[in-house]
């Protein structure tokens, strides 16, 4: 599944304008006072003006072999979120090695590698080896109910977990994780985790406002 373009609400469009053009040195392609872009690899992220929001959680893909370098390039830029004592998380069902930090609204962003992807890059690591848009979280209260729509939209795998918890929707190239907010925490904080509004452009195409799908 491939991930265009994935648009998120901010109430403070200048922070976030500056962490992720100045801190995580990103590209602005778009700048307005309602409206921010950033090119990141293939996809676009999009910040959107709204009063009242909540956190998200959403990652980037990342070469298979830049983990260690990411988080070097990361430390001196960001405090790293630690998995226990561990700032790599190892996803071993995953095939998959995590990085997690806070942007200037205290989404959580992860930086990914993933070995079954089998991408991999010789230069130094910057913010153009971002790969692409990964994940995105839709975090709901029924699972079973979240997946059948957007099933009916357009067919899709379920790539890991179930739905009674954790349900991981897609594949290596892009996933939509579905949580149950009602017995599941974000990872690797343990934080509440809150349904955030979004929009999605690519393979699927819909808005995600106050948990519900609805077609763009």
């Amino acid at each position: 599944m491939k991930i265009q373009e994935i648009t998120l609400f901010t109430n403070q469009i200048k922070k976030q304008k500056h962490f992720y053009q100045n801190v995580l040195e990103f590209d602005l392609v778009y700048n307005s006072e309602k409206k921010i872009t950033f090119k990141t690899g293939s996809s676009l992220l999009s910040f959107r003006f709204k009063s009242d929001t909540k956190p998200a959680h959403f990652a980037f893909n990342i070469p298979l072999n830049k983990i260690e370098e990411a988080l070097s390039w990361l430390q001196k830029r960001v405090a790293i979120l630690p998995d226990h004592e561990n700032e790599i998380s190892n996803l071993k069902s995953w095939h998959a090695k995590a990085i997690y930090f806070y942007d200037a609204d205290k989404n959580i962003v992860e930086f990914i590698s993933r070995q079954d992807l089998r991408i991999e890059s010789s230069e130094v690591f910057s913010s153009k080896s971002v790969i692409s848009i990964s994940e995105i979280a839709l975090v709901t209260a029924k699972i079973s109910k979240l997946f059948k729509t957007i099933y009916t939209l357009k067919p899709i795998d379920i790539f890991h977990g179930n739905f009674n918890r954790f349900c991981a929707l897609g594949n290596h190239e892009g996933l939509f994780i579905l949580l149950d907010k009602t017995v599941k925490t974000w990872h690797p904080t343990s934080e509440a985790a809150h349904t955030a509004d979004f929009i999605i452009k690519g393979d699927y195409n819909f808005n995600f406002i106050d948990g519900e799908v609805s077609l763009v």
